[in-house]
């Protein structure tokens, strides 16, 4: 690649997918040190990750170097159903997503899975747009330790 270019790219991938409603956020936690969030999004009661967003993922995912990061999948879901159906369908979320990444040859070592179920919602689930954004998976990544 021309050098240059994947800074470019990067720039262009972050100033259009930060529009996007929760898709992607760059925080930084206590120790100062960055932190980049790519959700993805679930119909209700589905585990599927459909081809748009494996595409949207992967190119989130070459928009950094990986070597740098460890990837953490934090799988959420609505309040509807039981405590144990949700927690299931969170875990399962968090599979298929973990999946994708290894079938993109992310190694495994540097994946970690935390299966929120309908436990702490980011979004109010009275409402049907909280527990759409409810269902999701948050692919963070999270620079390794020095």
């Amino acid at each position: 690649m021309i050098p240059g270019i994947r800074t470019l790219l990067l720039v262009i991938f972050v100033t259009v997918f930060r529009f996007e409603a929760g898709a992607q956020d760059y925080n930084t936690p206590d120790d100062g040190k960055p932190y980049i969030i790519r959700s993805i999004y679930f119909g209700g009661g589905s585990y599927y990750v459909d081809d748009d967003q494996k595409s949207e993922l992967f190119l989130f995912l070459g928009s950094v170097i990986l070597e740098n990061y460890e990837i953490h999948i934090h799988s959420h879901t609505d309040n509807i159903g039981g405590v144990e159906y949700n927690q299931w369908l969170s875990k399962m979320r968090s599979e298929a997503v973990r999946d994708v990444l290894i079938d993109h040859l992310v190694p495994d070592n540097i994946i970690f899975i935390k299966d929120h179920g309908l436990r702490d919602p980011q979004f109010d689930n009275e409402s049907w747009e909280g527990r759409r954004r409810n269902r999701r998976v948050d692919v963070v990544l999270w620079p390794k330790p020095s």
